[in-house]
């Protein structure tokens, strides 16, 4: 094997992308916009939201994995991975739509509503970006070209964030024309459709390459022992639930925390006479510019991760981001400018997270072939899209939780407690979080000397085997 062993082109990593591009669009409404549209659009209580967030996740505990198998043992002329994104791009954007639509029913119509398109919409997504995750773990038999096609697959998945922030909520109120209900279904209309054409590029621009050994017996008992005696996936999976809470408990009440603590503020901009702008716009600016940011850091990741290593990188940006976060509790509406500084340090390190982890993922996946001799990719990514919704979903739980407790009432002034429970949930809950993750991730074994042992050692067994895994 030559020295461009599991090489890929440009154009494969770039469609490869936009998989991501399609599945953020969703993904980004649901950690930043999801807790509002209940309580503020649909007009559930905070506390039937929180606990229809957390009954659906137990659901997808067994779901996850289940998936995971599912695509491990899929066998069609493309592959295991790649046919979901097909059979399954248009149910899911049809179903998008209802997600979006609220019903003129009375409130126990509308929570049947609620619970059976959330759970459809979350269950789609399983089904389709566990089998698209997953094939990060097989485009190529090299370590380091998967980093570089995780960090594409985060560029295009802060492009789709900063679709989504700077479009969403003009869209709605554009779109609604003053009925936000109907401005939220045609805007899910519209990515519907774009995600559908997204994930018909990666299907058709990317190829399977890594196979599971030819003398593999499929096992689901053997799979599964073998995924909670990964040491290195155990430790993984608690750091990105860890990691998906610090990212989830803010984004599920950024929306709020500018609507009822900084609400609208009149400003002086460069070119621009004293405006007033209203929370919308706050809210839009500020999540894109923490998608900017968020872009500008997965640019710069691949490289630093290089230098000193994937768990090196991984720890010292997140401090950096912890910071940045807890800060703002010491500020208040008259320190904007300041809470929008620390909003770029925080994402430009915060964002780049995610590139690291996803690229471990695939790293546990050799691990375990290496300890095994089996190979279950599918099953070992189910983590990862598990441990998102396990995040994101308890994490609004908590945030939704805590509001109703101190009082919070949708399209009011907020009491001082309500507003000490937004702003702690905006700040340091997250930031304590955070520091969870990181100490969870210092146990992380697989360092990029151990791994590259790992791919050498598999590289020579494919090859005494026969197979060559980097073919195109």
């Amino acid at each position: 094997m030559n020295v461009q062993f599991g090489k890929l082109s440009l154009k494969e990593k770039i469609s490869y992308g936009f998989g991501d591009l399609a599945s953020v669009l969703y993904w980004q409404t649901f950690m930043l916009y999801f807790t509002y549209f209940y309580t503020d659009v649909f007009l559930i209580p905070a506390s039937a939201a929180a606990t229809m967030f957390l009954v659906s996740r137990i659901w997808d505990g067994v779901n996850d994995p289940m998936m995971g198998m599912i695509a491990d043992r899929t066998k069609t002329r493309w592959g295991k991975f790649r046919p979901y994104m097909l059979w399954l791009c248009v149910p899911f954007a049809v179903v998008g739509v209802l997600t979006f639509t609220v019903p003129d029913f009375g409130m126990t119509g509308k929570m049947i509503w609620a619970y059976t398109t959330f759970i459809l919409i979350m269950m789609l997504y399983t089904a389709i970006n566990i089998p698209y995750t997953a094939l990060l773990g097989v485009i190529s038999p090299n370590s380091d070209e998967r980093t570089t096609v995780s960090s594409i697959k985060f560029l295009f998945a802060f492009s789709a964030g900063i679709i989504v922030s700077a479009t969403l909520l003009p869209m709605v109120k554009t779109l609604g024309g003053g009925n936000a209900a109907r401005g939220w279904q045609l805007t899910f209309v519209i990515y519907g459709i774009a995600a559908v054409i997204f994930f018909l590029i990666a299907f058709m621009g990317t190829k399977e390459r890594v196979q599971p050994p030819k003398t593999q017996k499929s096992s689901v008992k053997k799979d599964l022992y073998e995924l909670v005696t990964n040491v290195p996936w155990l430790v993984l999976l608690a750091t990105t639930i860890t990691f998906i809470l610090f990212v989830a408990v803010k984004s599920s009440v950024t929306v709020h925390y500018f609507k009822y603590v900084i609400g609208a503020q009149e400003l002086s901009l460069p070119f621009r006479k004293i405006s007033t702008y209203d929370f919308e716009t706050l809210t839009s600016a500020y999540n894109t510019i923490g998608q900017i940011s968020a872009f500008i850091g997965v640019l710069l990741v691949s490289w630093f991760a290089r230098q000193i290593g994937k768990k090196k990188a991984f720890i010292i940006i997140f401090l950096v981001a912890i910071f940045s976060t807890g800060i703002v509790y010491l500020l208040s509406a008259k320190h904007l400018l300041w809470i929008f500084i620390f909003q770029i340090t925080g994402s430009m390190t915060g964002g780049p997270l995610s590139v690291l982890l996803w690229a471990m993922y695939a790293d546990t996946a050799d691990y375990a072939e290496w300890k095994n001799k089996r190979r279950a990719t599918g099953l070992v990514f189910s983590a990862s899209t598990m441990s998102q919704k396990f995040g994101w979903a308890f994490g609004a739980f908590v945030a939704l939780t805590l509001m109703s407790q101190v009082g919070f009432q949708p399209n009011q002034a907020q009491s001082a407690e309500s507003l000490r429970g937004l702003i702690s949930l905006f700040t340091i809950i997250p930031a304590a979080l955070g520091i969870a993750a990181v100490i969870i991730s210092i146990f992380y074994p697989l360092h990029d000397k151990k791994v590259k042992v790992i791919t050498d050692e598999l590289k020579e067994r494919r090859e005494a085997m026969g197979e060559d895994a980097a073919a195109v």
